[in-house]
């Protein structure tokens, strides 16, 4: 069965309050469903990387055909252009957000999904749809707690 997989990050500043918009699709059933969450400060690549993590976890086969569909180039091209394969053999080294990398490549492994790159803000109407999902969950006031970069930041030398 064909999974299409749509998501958007976005983030007012940059780290700053964030959040992430997924349209999940089954073509052949008519079926579709979104998801959003928001967060307190982050930025804008872990809820773009975090979109896809979050919409892999709710896959419930690995037998699907997957299809993620995202504007973030970060995303794409650590997949579509090998980035991923090099920074596993360094051992993840100078590389931002190794703990959302490490849990995609799990998901990954798993569901082998096929990545595309769609442009941002050009009229995509999945895309402008997930768009409207992350900035009203950025904004809404039930945010939560991006741990792992809070934690990073707080313990920062600088």
């Amino acid at each position: 069965m064909r999974i299409e997989i749509y998501t958007d990050g976005a983030c007012s500043g940059n780290p700053g309050k964030g959040g992430y918009g997924i349209l999940m699709r089954v073509p052949e059933k008519n079926y579709q469903k979104t998801f959003s969450k928001g967060f307190r400060k982050t930025t804008n690549n872990r809820m773009e990387l975090l979109a896809v993590i979050t919409a892999l976890e709710k896959l419930k086969s690995p037998d699907n055909d997957i299809h993620v569909y995202t504007d973030s180039k970060y995303v794409a091209d650590a997949i579509n252009q090998n980035w991923l394969a090099g920074w596993i053999k360094r051992g993840w080294k100078n590389v931002k957000n190794p703990d959302l990398w490490q849990k995609f490549v799990a998901l990954y492994n798993i569901h082998k999904p096929k990545m595309h790159w769609i442009k941002g803000h050009a009229g995509h109407f999945e895309n402008e749809l997930c768009d409207k999902l992350a900035v009203a969950a950025a904004s809404s006031n039930a945010l939560e707690i991006d741990t792992y970069f809070e934690n990073l930041e707080n313990n920062s030398l600088f």
